[in-house]
């Protein structure tokens, strides 16, 4: 099995709904699952993106650092990158762009989109750490912080989950972003145009990795939860 075809997921997007935002792996760890790859800090601190082994997080205040090793998150994708040339596109919205990459590939499997250009009109957003008592995913996510571009050139990196996995990940697309000049990123929310190359890296195996040594994840009734419609909210 390549390592190249498989994406690694740490938590599930579930277990953020009822508010279980405990750090459950270091960035340390993530790293050795992969060199590039997004996520959430404890707390839901900030939005993250890895590109070319680099951790970077856009923080509440739109603020883009370099974390450690010893950053901890709750959730998590990482994989190694060997992206191949999917296509080139000019001024597509989100969702002319999501639909033109469904078109090209299979909406059946994961995989990661990989596009660098210039992008109009692009609203992302980050939201502020919180700390335990832990608010739901819900309440927390309200505290968050929107910031637009006119127009930027960077790295748009997207995974894609099929719709039977949604509440393990995002079913459909999820997108960060962040500039080439390292001053402007987070989770998008959408955006006006995108003109750039597509690169396309598909995945036959997930890699699920649950915090089992984390006593309040492992002792919680989800049963009383409408996962879905909450992740549905959060991510919009």
């Amino acid at each position: 099995m390549s390592k190249n075809h498989t994406l690694y997921q740490h938590g599930t997007l579930a277990l953020l709904v009822p508010g279980l935002l405990d750090g459950t792996i270091t960035m340390k760890e993530l790293l050795e699952h992969g060199d590039t790859g997004i996520g959430t800090g404890e707390g839901l601190d900030g939005e993250l993106i890895i590109l070319d082994g680099v951790p970077y997080q856009v923080d509440s205040d739109g603020k883009v650092n370099v974390v450690s090793d010893d950053f901890t998150l709750p959730f998590a994708n990482s994989h190694f990158a060997e992206y191949r040339n999917l296509t080139d596109v000019t001024e597509l919205s989100q969702k002319e762009l999501d639909d033109k990459i469904l078109g090209m590939t299979s909406a059946n499997t994961f995989f990661s989109i990989r596009m660098h250009g210039t992008f109009t009109n692009i609203k992302t957003r980050a939201v502020k750490k919180s700390h335990k008592p832990y608010a739901t995913l819900g309440k927390t996510a309200e505290n968050q912080s929107i910031f637009l571009k006119e127009s930027v050139e960077g790295t748009l990196l997207s995974y894609y989950s099929p719709a039977i996995f949604d509440g393990a990940a995002v079913g459909g697309f999820h997108h960060h972003f962040m500039s080439d000049a390292h001053d402007f990123g987070g989770h998008v929310l959408g955006f006006g145009g995108a003109t750039g190359k597509i690169e396309l890296q598909q995945f036959d195996t997930l890699e699920q990795h649950l915090p089992v040594y984390n006593k309040d994840y492992m002792n919680y009734d989800f049963s009383d939860w409408d996962i879905l419609s909450e992740i549905h909210d959060a991510e919009n």
